[in-house]
């Protein structure tokens, strides 16, 4: 019998601990993303994402209540424990966590566990989700969590969303930068190949490509590239914090419309950003806590 090819999995969205959600979402505005109303998780975290129109997001992600986070942790609430974890670390600002789309987040915990990849127990939870005209609905999700021990700073969990909010945001969808979705994601580690498993794995994705900069694997829906310290200086011009070992998440790209419109937004709203290759380059700073890059639809 034939064996199926695997089906790589999607990107559905990136976490990014915050130190507020008021900081972030003024940094975020100033970008020229629309930030959605904030956001409660039953847990003690909080958000305000970013949405865009191809179905993938971003999680600014804050505290709304310490004493309920420590006690979810405590727990055994995986998402908490990382979160709690990465601040310690990192501090209160950064990248922690990639998200993958999944419509077995079971299958996947299993799957995970054989694997010996499993970073914990599954969760399940529900929140209030708020649209862009203020109407209040129940969004429910399923999570399946995945690390790997020597990557401390870093983690990837698949998100079946039960009961989702509409899959077209209307107006949290619009974004005066011209944004559309993500385009790649980038982890630096001194050998990238030393994880070339965990990726695959969590990726459902076996193809490969690996230069002298690193290793880069597909999902479904944007690229994924873990680089050396060239490899960062190169493609983002990220030249601090590159020589720990382990995975860590250093930046992201997204699509816009047109590159030229939102170069000159940002220079309109006064933030520093640069040219590297066919990218918009904007370093990190309060409210954002990773670099971020602006590419062009088509380039």
């Amino acid at each position: 019998m034939a064996v199926s090819p695997r089906k790589a999995r999607s990107i559905d969205h990136l976490v990014l601990p915050v130190t507020s959600l008021e900081l972030a979402r003024e940094r975020l505005g100033r970008l020229g993303f629309t930030v959605a109303p904030d956001a409660i998780h039953p847990f003690g975290t909080e958000n305000a994402c970013v949405f865009f129109d191809d179905g993938t997001y971003l999680e600014p992600l804050g505290i709304h209540k310490r004493e309920i986070c420590e006690a979810a942790a405590l727990k055994g609430n995986v998402f908490v424990a990382r979160d709690q974890t990465f601040r310690f670390r990192r501090g209160d600002e950064g990248f922690s966590g990639l998200v993958l789309a999944t419509k077995d987040a079971d299958g996947d915990h299993n799957a995970f566990r054989k694997l010996g990849i499993s970073a914990g127990r599954k969760l399940e939870f529900s929140r209030v989700f708020e649209s862009a005209s203020g109407k209040k609905n129940t969004a429910s999700f399923k999570l399946a969590f995945a690390a790997d021990l020597r990557s401390p700073d870093s983690f990837v969990f698949t998100c079946e969303r039960v009961q989702a909010p509409p899959a077209k945001r209307g107006k949290l969808a619009e974004h005066e930068n011209g944004a559309l979705g993500i385009a790649e994601i980038a982890m630096g580690e001194p050998n990238p190949s030393d994880f070339q498993y965990f990726l695959q794995e969590v990726l459902n994705q076996r193809d490969v490509n690996a230069h002298s900069f690193g290793i880069e694997l597909l999902a479904a829906n944007a690229n994924v590239a873990a680089l050396t310290a060239r490899g960062l200086k190169a493609w983002y011009g990220i030249e601090t914090g590159c020589h720990g070992r382990g995975l860590r998440f250093r930046a992201f790209s997204v699509v816009v419309k047109d590159l030229g419109k939102t170069e000159k937004l940002l220079k309109k709203n006064k933030v520093a950003s640069r040219r590297i290759a066919q990218r918009v380059v904007v370093d990190h700073a309060p409210g954002q806590g990773c670099v971020i890059a602006f590419e062009e639809a088509g380039k």
